[in-house]
């Protein structure tokens, strides 16, 4: 029983307990409980209303508008738009996550099936799968079910109304009284196969971060080593900036090539998707090395933790999270800019839609490289220490 008096025995287990505290709240604090809100879809009521012959005027448009737009039960913040035009632009601008359109003849198509030839009007339900998988699939199961509610009460309130006048009903009118409006589901900025049904960008941004994070650490370790046989410390600092930049480029090529060649992922821009990786393993390289060269081994509990607390997120739409884990970890973590970044190239066509994540990534990655190579002229004695304890454990 003496090991019960040692002290080791009660520190591993307050150690156990802190680890698993903190590692909870970073896998599943932030993530558990989430739930949809307020997420943006476009409205679009392009609806004419008709006489109908006694004389009433049918608004399908309109009092599914109304009906949707009160509906609490429904996580959306809806836009009403006046053509699929604006809607289509605005998910092409990352301002919706879907949307639903009331075609100019809903109403005429709904008062036709009374008839002897009926035209049943499609509504359009359009996904953006590329802003945000998730949130792009329950827009569209969201909507979906609504559309099914509405189908079943015009359905039931038509053969009301054709019950008092007949006691027959044509056969193609019996069939499309059963739905009254078709539905026709779509599916714009597709992601393509093998894409982790849309969360390859997170993924590739996960595996980056690693890779940069092996890199950063073994040409740390280089550096100290040169240090220690005689280099003069400012170019050691700078070569130690140039081969982790370089090393990232090969990495992120490297990586690419294995997603398409090895796994089949499908990347419909390779050659952009290579470059904005180089931009997001460069920008990781450069943070990691200046944290190690200015606190030591330390900092890789810092950069370990920054990865768990990430990581659950890049995946999600902002709109699922809490409001304090979007403003304490999602609005700043820089690996959240990197898997939006990748998701704009990589589904909303190129480089030249990642601007505003690839600026935030650029301004991340200058302050940091100013960092490591002012760590040049001055090292933190924690860096020299944890250097030295490194290179004569591996000895």
């Amino acid at each position: 029983m003496a090991i019960f008096k040692q002290k080791f025995v009660w520190i591993g287990a307050v150690a156990v307990l802190v680890v698993l505290v903190v590692f909870g709240a970073a896998m599943m604090g932030s993530v558990l409980g989430t739930a949809p809100k307020e997420i943006p879809v476009a409205l679009v009521v392009q609806d004419q209303p008709v006489k109908l012959p006694n004389g009433d005027t049918l608004a399908v448009g309109e009092q599914l508008k109304e009906k949707l737009t009160a509906n609490g039960q429904l996580p959306f913040r809806w836009t009403v738009l006046g053509s699929e035009e604006e809607a289509r632009a605005g998910m092409d601008g990352r301002d919706y996550y879907g949307a639903l359109v009331l075609p100019a003849d809903l109403s005429v198509g709904v008062a036709s099936l009374t008839g002897v030839a009926p035209k049943p009007a499609t509504v359009k339900v359009i996904g953006n799968d590329g802003l945000n998988a998730q949130a792009a699939t329950v827009v569209k199961q969201g909507l979906g079910q609504a559309m099914r509610m509405a189908n079943a009460e015009l359905s039931k309130s038509l053969l009301d109304k054709l019950g008092q006048q007949t006691q027959q009903v044509p056969l193609a009118a019996a069939k499309a009284l059963l739905a009254p409006m078709n539905v026709q589901e779509e599916t714009v900025h597709a992601a393509g196969a093998r894409n982790a049904s849309g969360n390859a960008p997170g993924m590739l941004t996960q595996i980056m971060w690693i890779g940069s994070l092996v890199a950063a650490m073994l040409l740390f370790l280089a550096r100290g080593a040169a240090l220690r046989a005689g280099a003069s410390k400012w170019p050691a600092f700078a070569w130690q900036s140039v081969l982790g930049l370089a090393l990232t480029g090969a990495a992120s090529g490297f990586l690419v090539w294995m997603a398409g060649s090895w796994y089949g992922m499908e990347l419909a821009r390779a050659g952009d998707t290579w470059l904005f990786l180089w931009l997001v393993g460069a920008v990781f390289f450069l943070l990691q090395s200046a944290l190690l060269n200015w606190i030591g081994f330390p900092a890789m509990g810092i950069l370990v933790l920054l990865m768990f607390f990430s990581m659950p997120l890049l995946n999600m739409a902002p709109e699922f999270l809490s409001q304090t884990t979007q403003d304490w970890i999602y609005s700043w973590t820089p690996l959240r800019f990197a898997a939006a970044g990748l998701r704009e190239v990589m589904y909303f066509g190129g480089l030249d839609a990642a601007g505003g994540p690839a600026a935030v990534l650029i301004w991340i990655g200058v302050a940091f490289l100013a960092l490591l190579l002012a760590a040049g002229r001055k090292q933190p004695r924690a860096a020299k220490g944890g250097a030295a304890r490194a290179e004569a454990a591996a000895q």
